[in-house]
């Protein structure tokens, strides 16, 4: 495969009246990430539906499925486990897929995260569903995860979706060229088979660039609180910058569901706290405050990222960013511009990171500046949803007899 990967073009024309399918393990997911799709999908004519477990990890207190009928989105609920690994619940998950996709007659499914696109792919080219799109929002843990289990089933998962993405109709997005050209290796794909949409982008209305705040700087992480994150990196930069003097407040915003295993447990946070390493705020749903509340934005990941969406809204807050030198982090941050990138698990160097940017408030500035200009001109949520827009009509365009007939039987 090339270095490169056919970018999305933003969308033209779009056909109207159209049944747009999307499947996700969360579908608080689809709201935080997806929204500004769900939006131009609706004004362009699409008739949206969603189909979601009604449990949620991520989810803020309060949410709930029946919220999202009021958003125009027609719900539908399947059995499905993010991380469950039952045979028999996953046969549930594959079979209510097919009926759902028998009975709606969708004309374009898209779906997000692994286990949609592995049983929901899967169901899509028996049920006959004219036009699917994959979303691989980074590699996660099928690539990076390292526990005997997952490397024991990873050949059987890769498999699985090198047989759910053989649709004849389909596009499979990726968010970053990395994640293009270790899935077309490992799944022997095709360049024209993928497509590159860097990221969820940024709601540049929502987050603005504001003065940072005067008094003992904050340093911030915010994260879903698993470990992949860099969390423990985090913590042991902050001890060892405190041990030298170095008087800054190191924050952890996000919440510790203790149904992941990977969850950094809610006894270690507090832990940390009352040793006066971190303070831990929790879920924040206020986050253009949380951000325009911090100096510097941190996010020492290990994970297998897209792009994460944090780095842009800190990006289009004029905050400058350190973060590992990964696939996704790479595009969100450009090293030396827009903030700084350290090696994978090495807490020093990301301490050393962090002091250099505190000491130079002029230079955070000049980068949080250009880490505006850059996602203006590039990651603007509006045109990630106008290109992903533009995906469907290229597919409802060239879809075949199967697709033609799956409609006139709706």
């Amino acid at each position: 495969m090339s270095t490169s990967l056919r970018a999305a073009q933003p969308a033209t024309t779009i056909a109207r009246g159209k049944r747009l399918l999307f499947v996700i393990n969360e579908a608080f997911f689809l709201l935080s990430h997806r929204r500004a799709v769900v939006r131009a999908a609706q004004e362009a004519g699409f008739e949206v539906h969603v189909a979601a477990p009604s449990h949620h990890a991520w989810a803020p207190e309060g949410f709930d499925l029946s919220d999202l009928p009021g958003q125009g989105l027609a719900v539908h609920v399947i059995p499905l486990s993010r991380r469950g690994r039952n045979p028999i619940a996953d046969a549930r998950t594959f079979t209510a897929l097919f009926s759902l996709y028998r009975r709606l007659r969708p004309d374009v499914v898209h779906h997000i995260t692994v286990k949609p696109n592995l049983y929901g792919g899967l169901a899509a080219r028996l049920a006959g569903v004219p036009a699917v799109v994959y979303a691989v929002s980074g590699l996660g843990e099928l690539f990076s995860g390292r526990g005997l289990g997952l490397t024991m089933l990873r050949p059987f998962l890769l498999r699985g979706l090198s047989s759910a993405f053989r649709h004849s109709n389909a596009s499979i997005i990726v968010q970053n060229p990395e994640d293009g050209r270790a899935l077309s290796a490992a799944l022997r794909l095709s360049e024209a088979e993928l497509v590159l949409i860097r990221g969820s982008g940024v709601d540049l209305c929502s987050y603005r660039v504001q003065p940072e705040p005067s008094g003992v700087p904050v340093v911030v992480l915010a994260a879903r609180l698993i470990w992949d994150k860099g969390i423990r990196e985090f913590v042991t930069a902050s001890r060892a910058l405190k041990a030298q003097g170095l008087n800054a407040r190191f924050v952890l915003v996000g919440g510790a569901h203790a149904s992941n295993p990977r969850t950094v447990p809610a006894d270690t946070l507090r832990a940390w706290e009352k040793e006066g390493l971190v303070e831990w705020w929790g879920y924040r749903t206020d986050m253009p405050a949380v951000l325009a509340g911090a100096n510097i934005v941190c996010l020492p990941s290990s994970y297998g990222e897209g792009v994460p969406k944090v780095l842009l809204e800190a990006a289009a807050s004029g905050r400058a960013v350190v973060a590992t030198d990964i696939a996704g982090c790479r595009e969100a941050v450009v090293s030396g511009e827009t903030g700084m990138l350290v090696p994978v698990g090495d807490a020093p160097a990301l301490a050393q990171a962090i002091r250099e940017l505190l000491a130079a408030p002029d230079t955070r500035r000049a980068m949080g500046l250009c880490a505006r200009r850059r996602v203006e001109a590039e990651f603007d949520e509006r045109d990630v949803a106008s290109r992903t827009l533009a995906v469907y009509n290229e597919l409802l365009e060239r879809r075949g007899p199967q697709g033609q007939a799956a409609e006139k039987h709706r």
